[in-house]
């Protein structure tokens, strides 16, 4: 999947889009970029019975991934390296097997030490989760 850049500088996008590419752990979930501006990202995952709990439902953890990745990836957007302190979400519905699960993570604030982000997740045109964290400011991300 190519990603979209709503407006972010070229050379932070394409550092963003590259670690997520190779990040062994999206990796393993097949969760994948789809569009990046200014303190916003979206990623995605088509969920497959891997991601499936043993009620065989998608796993509470696929979308706990989901949210922490459009977060972060959101405050990487920005160009600062942070690392989740909390988060909190609240699962509202499930997504069936083999449908597009969306995240949309957006930074809310962003000051010297926290950062504080909200997310949504939508399977189709049905809210799946809503979440919010708190990220420490790790410093400038250089590449």
């Amino acid at each position: 999947m190519t990603a979209i850049n709503d407006g972010i500088d070229a050379a932070l996008f394409q550092y963003i889009e590259k670690s997520i590419e190779e990040t062994p752990y999206y990796r393993t979930l097949s969760i994948a970029l789809s569009r990046i501006g200014s303190g916003t990202a979206e990623v995605v995952v088509t969920s497959k019975v891997e991601h499936t709990n043993p009620l065989g439902l998608i796993h509470g953890g696929l979308i706990m991934s989901l949210v922490d990745a459009a977060m972060g990836n959101a405050v990487r957007s920005l160009g600062i390296r942070g690392v989740t302190v909390d988060c909190s979400t609240a699962f509202l519905s499930s997504a069936a097997l083999g449908e597009k699960i969306t995240a949309r993570g957006r930074v809310l604030k962003s000051g010297k030490s926290l950062i504080f982000a909200h997310a949504e997740v939508w399977s189709g045109e049905k809210i799946i989760a809503d979440s919010k964290a708190t990220f420490a400011n790790t410093g400038i991300i250089t590449f």
